[in-house]
């Protein structure tokens, strides 16, 4: 799998190399190119139990901030059908997501799951104590993300929203334009630009907002308290918390897909193969044997 970037993906007729790795508090999910999936790290609730599943096209993993990390973390699955399957802790029914139809994205956040549907609609189901699951009345809508307690969703033209907690500030996006790629993390959210800058609001304790030097990125990911940018040659840049070195990505090259968790930084590289750093207190990071990831069709 050579490098490509979003546009000449979409001028080839090929899905670019996203959310087909995902990573949540304590483990990490990779989609191979035949539609199954694999799994690695705590398992606690049956959140890698991923074995049996077929057909997938994308993949995301509910996240924890890492002050409450006990564990209960999700596994969502879209197939190619337009359905959704889900594993893992359900006790605020974010599992709950057997009758969704004509869904085209997932994300997963902590105890709540997102779909982004063909028609630019969204629905949500789980935990909704701060209004971050409230987007029945969203419309032409191309992306989501969730984060701890807030949902993000980019439209159509470039322009985003937000609900859900925003005492930091991380839901503070109503002036952003010409965004492209959007990530929530525990308190902050990111976007990428058309121009390959990034823009952050939210909490920035760890500097986890500090992109305003960013440039040439193609992709974004955001964790607890780290923020990641794919750059267009393969490399990778990381600001904020790296206590446990998760931001320590310096070396990485021919880089495709990036995913975080709490704690933990993935890479996908272009021959299908995986490097991650940071957390492996679960073997979260043990992904070194995995073959194939790719997203299917290419």
């Amino acid at each position: 799998m050579d490098y490509i970037s979003p546009k000449e993906a979409a001028l080839k007729g090929k899905r670019w190399p996203k959310d087909i790795i995902a990573a949540g508090p304590r483990h990490t999910v990779g989609l191979k190119s035949d539609g199954t999936v694999v799994a690695a790290g705590d398992n606690k609730y049956g959140q890698c139990d991923v074995s049996g599943w077929r057909d997938m096209v994308a993949v995301a993993a509910g996240n924890v901030h890492m002050a409450t990390n006990t564990g209960n973390a999700h596994t969502i699955g879209l197939k190619s059908d337009g359905t959704v399957t889900a594993v893992g802790w359900n006790k605020h029914d974010q599992c709950d997501v057997s009758g969704w139809r004509d869904i085209v994205a997932v994300a997963a956040g902590w105890r709540r799951t997102v779909g982004l549907k063909s028609d630019g609609t969204a629905v949500a189901v789980g935990r909704n104590n701060e209004g971050q699951c409230k987007v029945s009345g969203w419309r032409d809508m191309v992306a989501v993300a969730a984060g701890d307690w807030h949902t993000v969703g980019l439209k159509s033209d470039g322009t985003v929203t937000s609900v859900g907690n925003n005492r930091y500030g991380q839901c503070k996006v109503s002036g952003w334009r010409d965004i492209v790629a959007a990530a929530a993390g525990y308190l902050h959210t990111v976007g990428l630009k058309s121009d390959g800058t990034v823009a952050a609001v939210g909490l920035n304790k760890h500097d986890q907002c500090d992109v305003s030097g960013w440039h040439g990125i193609v992709a974004i990911a955001a964790g607890s308290h780290h923020t990641i940018g794919l750059k267009s040659d393969g490399t990778v840049a990381a600001v904020g918390w790296n206590e446990h070195g998760q931001c320590n990505v310096s070396g990485w090259r021919d880089i495709v897909a990036i995913a975080v968790g709490c704690a933990h930084t993935l890479g996908l590289k272009s021959d299908g193969t995986m490097v991650a750093v940071g957390d492996n207190e679960y073997g979260q990071c043990n992904v070194s044997a995995w073959r194939g990831i790719q997203p299917p069709g290419n």
